[in-house]
């Protein structure tokens, strides 16, 4: 099947929207016609060369569409089911997926191999193979993937709205309700809301936080916060310190989530000084590959009992919880579509990403004919 799609070929060069070759799915592997693909920060990740990954590759992993074709061997969905592609598949039998944890499974080891989870490469361009970006490329109107990475939805819910549960949602708010834990009238701080971090924020609301401050140097942002939940708002976080200190007659907040574009070492210091007594810091955004050198206090860790959390997909098990958000968005207590400033063709993909990096975007959404 030939198709365009948008394939990323040196590192620090834009989005190359062309025609490739996508082959028919294998043995356990499906083929969606996607409806939508959200423009997802880590995807810029590849372009600046902070998340390394063989070259050429086809962008995307936030996607939603409808089973076209199934290979032997697929039982969890057959052909017109309405799905969400996870950004990480789920096996369902490794020990991590065992014991409840589907967002470590070892097939995620995979995300960025270039080389498909059956074998081999399902797209060719320019007369060679192509990987895919966390097993899906979603930057392309059709994919092939595993049957692990293919999550079946109710054909009630609309699928333009479903795609952002593949990734951002889901990481956002399981940072809030998984990782940080979050109990009725905790004081949170997240720092930086953009498409992870506005989730983050609808997380801290959904688990009944009784304070939720925004911080971020975008005050366009900071005011959009406050749709999907914040009670406050700070451009930075040494400004959201001070304000904390005040609000919480100076026991400071409970969880501090970190969702900025890219995180560096030199601002763990200041998350770690938002929080107090028993405080969670809990990391969710992506720092360079490259980055090693962290800055913090350990005796501040130590004397008051700090820590400080990795989260990866918002600790979720997609296969439970994809279908769980989405059963939120349906009562109204999950906003999807308010998330989405500004969609655009596949062809426009470099003006999404430049409008991301503008700050114009809580989230861009690229849109294929249904």
């Amino acid at each position: 099947m030939k198709m365009p799609a948008a394939v990323l070929w040196e590192p620090k060069s834009p989005w190359s929207v062309e025609e490739v070759e996508l082959a028919d799915p294998l043995a356990n592997e499906v083929r969606v016609k996607l409806v939508a693909s959200g423009l997802c920060h880590s995807d810029e990740h590849l372009i600046t060369g902070d998340l390394p990954a063989p070259l050429p590759i086809v962008g995307g992993h936030e996607g939603s569409g409808i089973v076209e074709a199934v290979g032997p061997g697929v039982t969890s969905v057959t052909e017109g089911d309405h799905v969400v592609l996870s950004f990480i598949p789920a096996c369902g039998v490794c020990d991590m997926c065992s014991t409840g944890h589907q967002n470590l499974c070892v097939l995620g080891a995979h995300l960025v191999s270039g080389v498909e989870l059956a074998g081999g490469q399902r797209i060719t361009a320019r007369g060679q193979g192509v990987g895919t970006f966390c097993l899906l490329g979603t930057f392309a109107p059709y994919v092939v993937a595993h049957e692990s990475s293919v999550v079946k939805i109710n054909d009630s819910i609309p699928l333009q709205s479903a795609a952002l549960v593949g990734c951002g949602v889901t990481t956002g708010v399981g940072s809030a309700i998984n990782t940080a834990k979050i109990q009725p009238g905790d004081i949170v701080a997240v720092v930086g809301v953009g498409g992870i971090g506005m989730n983050a924020v609808q997380g801290a609301r959904l688990a009944g936080a009784g304070m939720i401050i925004a911080i971020d140097p975008n005050a366009w942002k900071r005011n959009r916060a406050y749709e999907f939940g914040a009670t406050h708002d700070a451009p930075s976080m040494a400004e959201a310190k001070e304000m904390i200190s005040d609000l919480s007659w100076g026991t400071m907040a409970n969880a501090a989530i970190m969702t900025p574009g890219v995180v560096e070492g030199s601002m763990m210091a200041d998350a770690l000084a938002l929080v107090g007594k028993n405080g969670r810091v809990v990391v969710t955004g992506l720092a360079s590959a490259y980055e090693s050198e962290v800055t913090m206090s350990l005796l501040d860790l130590t004397l008051y009992q700090k820590s400080v959390h990795g989260s990866l997909f918002g600790s979720a098990n997609p296969r439970a919880d994809i279908p769980r958000l989405l059963s939120w968005f349906e009562r109204g207590d999950l906003k999807l579509d308010e998330l989405v400033t500004t969609t655009y063709s596949l062809d426009e993909i470099n003006q999404g990403y430049a409008d991301m990096r503008d700050g114009a975007n809580i989230r861009g959404m690229v849109l294929y004919d249904a």
